[in-house]
């Protein structure tokens, strides 16, 4: 093991290595904090929401990370893919992803936007421009490939668990080495200082008469 450690190429491959998994790891992990403590709120404007139903397939799959940006209602259009919050029947309270279909001005002058899942085969009900968080910009699809990895068993088994506890136990096994090496020079120098204590004694012995 230790002279697989100490090989220069095995070194090199395995810092790229660890540096990927590491970095890989951080990134997600800032992400998932940043969206739990922030609680979705804009941040510079923008917003990073997770699809979480299929009624946007096949433009925007279950788990894609999206990126909205906050705009002015007024110069949304028809195709335009939004966040909005919902506020009525089944809707209520829920984050939705939706494709407007038609903008139309009521009697009292309100604009009210209608919208509905490429995958749906019903509209939503209308809603008003105070609802919108903003225009989807598209996939966010680093972030967007680490969250697909993550939230699926076989790619989070073979391309994070496996990994990580490689680097682990390579991690442990170094530092079982370098401490059992230690020990080893400590108590060869243990040895050493005996043995020139050993030699001076002896001269010392020879000198009496």
């Amino acid at each position: 093991m230790r002279k697989l450690l100490d090989n220069r190429l095995f070194q090199m491959i395995y810092g790229i290595f660890k540096t990927i998994v590491t970095s890989l790891l951080v990134i997600y992990l800032v992400f998932v904090v940043v969206q739990r403590l922030t609680n979705n709120s804009s941040i510079l404007g923008y917003r990073v929401f997770t699809v979480a139903t299929g009624s946007m397939e096949p433009v925007y799959m279950v788990n894609d990370v999206i990126l909205v940006k906050e705009v002015d209602p007024s110069t949304l259009k028809v195709g335009d893919d939004i966040a909005y919050l919902g506020n009525r029947d089944e809707n209520k309270g829920l984050i939705i992803t939706h494709r407007i279909i038609r903008i139309e001005t009521n009697e009292s002058g309100e604009i009210r936007y209608f919208l509905k899942g490429v995958n749906n085969e019903y509209e939503d009900p209308s809603i008003a421009g105070s609802q919108i968080f903003g225009k989807v910009l598209g996939k966010v699809y680093f972030i967007n490939f680490l969250n697909h990895v993550v939230k699926n068993i076989y790619g989070f088994f073979f391309l994070v668990f496996c990994p990580l506890v490689l680097v682990i136990f390579l991690e442990i096994a170094d530092t079982i080495i370098e401490i059992k090496v230690e020990r080893n020079e400590l108590r060869l120098i243990g040895e050493e200082k005996e043995e020139l204590q050993d030699t001076a004694d002896g001269d010392d012995n020879e000198e009496v008469i």
